[in-house]
């Protein structure tokens, strides 16, 4: 391993031990300088005598205007977050009042005419279709492509559901509300991506299977193994098994519109996000292949049953994730849920199973990223994602109970900041793309065509000129190679999401030791002369401070409506699929929700600076982190359903104990 990449992998735990030593050697110095005072001296007797500090000299600028910057940052991405959110719940409202998308068949809408699918000149929309910006937060109208002349059944989504260890009813709830979507049974290929590690995975799989494949186009599930060398066991590694195995069922020709989507299994999806999807990737043919499509989350479904300040700490985490999913944003990592087209797979090699990928969501984001060149397109698909709040089961249970919910918090928020090791991968992917720059073309295989050897998809190009490509389609030796052309690279999306990288996995833990240090300094140097001319910065950062936490409040507020309008929209949908009773839903209401605005300042060094910095420190002994599943909420079955489960469990039970005793 060379020294650049050591230092990649600890870029976070090495800026913090920084941060702290310019800290530490900007404070005990101006505090040795006031022990000792000042030295006062004059260039000559005409001339207003000066000051010549004994302290940290420089480095005291540096460190106020580095405050500044931070203090700004935070002040920053509130507002963000707060239009984000904004304009996500005014697209609901216009969207809930829509009934195009309920309304739409998904049935080949021919009308006579022979153009191809894919060209925009199908298309009854009059918009710039080939449009490279990122995030087109739900731009397009349901209006603009309802009537286009085009084939959504074409459109397949292979849907993976990765699990471990995940209860029957946690998966039987999700794949019920997959089965109820119109488009189900037509464009759904469903994939469970079960772990060898867990015992009896392949019966689990198979009973789901048996009782669902009849409601998709298609099910299926995979095993991945338990003892691939270098690989770490997580959401990563289960879904690049299975995307790895449902490869093989897609020729060449059909590979660029199938849509993999990555889901987990608590997830709940609207039909309008497949919908959605779909429409989009017919309606930009242009850069269909090269789009990532990015939804919202909420927690709406037990979140009166976790204590407030879990509540507020997933509230935020959305925050986190919607802050670039509002309209011209060009970075736009995805968060939990997220769909891509197999043939970017391809490229990309499809998802890494290191230590540095237990972030999938945004490794994956970064690994398509970097392969375009930073000309990634991301789509915002208006329709939220429901999800439960994470719960280590200590409702009802008082004090004991919540600080159980706080430890089973904790450990997703260190699960979160584990992915800093995301901004080492960064910098190295920087590094590489700088010296490969030259290069206009790049030529890569089927995913699966890698799956028994080590070597990534990307086929060398000095290897396909030397056997002839002209002959490689008659001769079948590269007759699955696809070859497209590399644009340049895109510098200001490349600062932009290291900027987005900062604010993740460096300005926690750096705004908590600077409002230390500051206000340290501050006491060190309290009655002395402004000999370093600073004394404006820290009012400043005091102001930038409190906007920051209002704006916190003023996003809460936004928050309410954006909840309202998700709760009653997938309550009116579950209500039309049947699928109502024993549902959980979350209403917030304003007798209680004062507590959520109160536990604001203690969510952000409870679940963000601290188990920040937990992360960063361990980078520099372990790249590991063991995963754990957390508890999910689950819909309230019917006692009757509940007794034949469990006299079923008892019967395979006395079976297997009979089939041991023999």
């Amino acid at each position: 391993m060379s020294l650049f990449a050591w230092c990649s992998r600890r870029s976070g735990g090495l800026a913090m031990l920084a941060l702290i030593a310019i800290s530490y050697w900007v404070i005990s110095s101006e505090l040795d300088a006031q022990r000792h005072g000042y030295k006062y001296h004059s260039t000559d007797s005409l001339s207003a005598p000066t000051y010549d500090p004994q302290g940290a000299g420089i480095w005291v600028p540096v460190f106020a205007y580095y405050c500044l910057l931070i203090h700004f940052l935070v002040f920053m991405f509130p507002i963000r977050s707060c239009w984000a959110v904004f304009s996500i719940t005014r697209n609901l409202q216009r969207n809930a009042h829509n009934k195009t998308l309920k309304d739409l068949k998904f049935a080949h809408r021919r009308r006579g005419s022979s153009t191809s699918l894919s060209s925009s000149e199908t298309l009854t929309s009059s918009r710039d279709l080939g449009s490279t910006s990122s995030s087109e937060a739900g731009d397009l109208d349901p209006e603009v492509y309802a009537d286009a002349d085009i084939a959504p059944d074409r459109v397949i989504h292979a849907i993976i559901i990765p699990n471990y260890k995940e209860e029957n009813d946690t998966l039987r709830e999700t794949l019920e509300i997959l089965a109820s979507h119109p488009q189900a049974r037509n464009t759904y290929d469903v994939y469970l991506g079960m772990e060898q590690r867990e015992s009896n995975a392949d019966t689990k799989a198979a009973r789901l299977t048996n009782e669902f494949s009849k409601k998709f186009r298609s099910m299926d599930y995979t095993i991945h193994p338990g003892d691939i060398p270098n690989e770490v066991a997580g959401k990563g590694s289960n879904v690049a098994w299975a995307a790895r195995k449902l490869s093989e069922k897609y020729s060449i020709g059909q590979r660029k519109d199938v849509i993999v989507t990555g889901i987990d299994a608590d997830s709940h999806l609207s039909a309008n996000y497949f919908a959605l999807v779909t429409n989009m990737h017919l309606a930009y043919p242009e850069t269909a292949t090269t789009t990532l499509y990015s939804a919202p989350i909420i927690f709406d479904r037990n979140a009166q049953n976790v204590p407030a300040i879990v509540r507020v700490a997933d509230i935020l985490w959305s925050a986190a994730g919607m802050s670039g999913l509002y309209k011209g944003s060009t970075i736009a990592p995805p968060t939990s849920v997220y769909s891509l087209p197999l043939e970017l797979v391809d490229r990309v090699g499809g998802w890494d199973c290191d230590s540095e990928a237990i972030g999938e969501d945004l490794h994956m984001y970064l690994k398509c990223f970097f392969a375009l060149n930073g000309n990634l397109t991301v789509r915002t698909v208006m329709s939220p994602v429901s999800q439960t709040n994470v719960t280590g089961g200590g409702q009802g249970k008082g004090m004991a109970g919540i600080i159980t919910d706080m430890r089973a918090r904790y450990k997703q928020a260190q699960r979160h900041m584990w992915g800093a090791l995301d901004t080492g991968y960064a910098l190295r992917k920087v590094v590489e793309i700088w010296r490969e720059r030259k290069h206009t073309s790049r030529a890569f295989r089927p995913l699966h065509a890698a799956m028994d050897s080590n070597s990534d998809t990307y086929v060398p190009e000095a290897q396909i000129d030397a056997l002839g490509m002209e002959a490689a389609p008659e001769s079948g030796i590269f007759s699955d190679v696809v070859t497209d052309t590399v644009r340049d690279l895109d510098y200001e999306r490349i600062f932009y999401l290291f900027h987005r990288l900062f604010e993740a996995h460096f300005l926690p833990v750096q705004m908590t030791i600077l409002i230390v240090a500051s206000t340290l300094f501050l006491w060190v140097t309290e009655g002395t002369a402004d000999v370093h001319g600073v004394s404006w910065v820290w009012p400043i950062c005091n102001v930038l401070r409190t906007l920051g936490f209002l704006e916190v409040a003023v996003y809460l507020f936004l928050y309410e409506n954006f909840h309202r309008i998700c709760v009653e929209t997938r309550e009116k949908e579950m209500g039309d699929a049947g699928l109502l009773k024993g549902m959980h839903f979350s209403r917030r209401e304003a007798k209680t929700n004062y507590i959520d605005y109160v536990m604001v300042p203690l969510v952000a060094p409870i679940f963000g600076s601290i188990p920040c910095a937990q992360a960063q420190i361990c980078h520099f002994w372990t790249l590991d982190l063991v995963y754990t599943v957390s508890k999910k909420v689950t819909r309230r079955r019917t006692r009757g359903k509940s007794f034949i489960e469990t006299m079923e469990l008892t019967r395979q039970r006395g079976k297997s104990f009979i089939e041991s005793m023999v």
